[in-house]
């Protein structure tokens, strides 16, 4: 499953009309991090929202996308190098 697509529909659904939900794995292998990672933000108060299933967690793929959307760093203003 992937969450970014060239053309995506801006609600993905399934045969029953529900949005597809990806797990703590397939969201951690998308952002290329480890899944203690995302285990961490959720202690923390950050990373996307995230649905509770008994023990399992589920991310909703328009949480993550919006969530992806808000680490966006602003760009360097003009003329100003951009400090790494």
């Amino acid at each position: 499953m992937s969450i970014h697509d060239d053309n995506p529909p801006s609600t993905p659904t399934d045969d029953w009309g529900l949005e597809p939900l990806m797990d703590i794995a397939e969201l951690a292998s998308y952002l290329g991090i480890p899944i203690s990672t995302v285990y961490d933000w959720r202690v923390h108060g950050k990373g996307p929202t995230a649905y509770r299933f008994g023990k399992h967690l589920k991310f909703a793929i328009s949480d993550v996308r919006a969530w992806i959307a808000q680490q966006r760093e602003p760009s360097s203003p003009p003329g100003r190098p951009d400090r790494r």
